[in-house]
């Protein structure tokens, strides 16, 4: 199997919809839909997501935009999975970090650290148990050391992949709370 990762450009940005538009992302209704508008690192002040139509507008503009970020999986010509990989710091205005995200540890942006934040695995049902995830993983993890970044982090509990798939990628734990884990990587530069 070939597989190509690439980061997500405004060039890519019909190709990221699609992927949205035909693959499931869990077992909410219409949740495979959700175009990872909510994590676009966008002030989500006044933001109306409550369609799959708007979302897929939002979508395409943020990815245009810069504002979403991240990396899509290619088979051939299909993208057959994405990881929404952005800082931390753009995280903060999110609208589902201001929901879910209350727990996070914040201390480090305020010494200056560069946190890379992992907020969502989606892979294509029929792709899924192949090392596709881990693959986006070490390829973020490895993009984020370039970038000069400090850390990796993710939150296994919320849209962010299995625990176990970070441990194995070197991973721990540096948080668990009833709301959810927090697991970080430290980068070697």
């Amino acid at each position: 199997m070939t597989l190509v990762i690439r980061r997500l450009t405004p060039d890519l940005a019909e190709d990221y919809v699609h992927f949205f538009d035909t693959t499931p992302h869990d077992d909410h209704v219409d949740a495979h839909k959700c175009y990872c508008v909510c994590w676009s690192g966008d002030d989500a002040e006044g933001k109306d997501f409550s369609t799959v139509e708007k979302r897929r507008d939002y979508a395409l503009k943020y990815v245009k935009g810069g504002n979403i970020q991240g990396y899509l999986v290619y088979s051939g010509d299909s993208v057959i999975g994405w990881c929404n990989a952005n800082t931390k710091l753009d995280c903060l205005k999110c609208a589902s970090w201001q929901r879910f995200m209350d727990y996070v540890p914040l201390e480090d942006l305020d010494q200056g650290i560069r946190v890379k934040s992992i907020f969502c695995f989606v892979i294509a049902p029929e792709w899924q148990r192949k090392g596709i995830a881990t693959k986006l993983l070490e390829r973020v993890c490895q993009d984020a050391t370039q970038d000069g970044f400090d850390m990796v982090e993710a939150y296994p509990s919320y849209f962010g992949g299995h625990l176990e798939m970070y441990t194995r990628s070197g991973f721990s734990v540096s948080l668990e709370t009833e709301q959810g884990l927090v697991v970080r990587k430290l980068l070697q530069r």
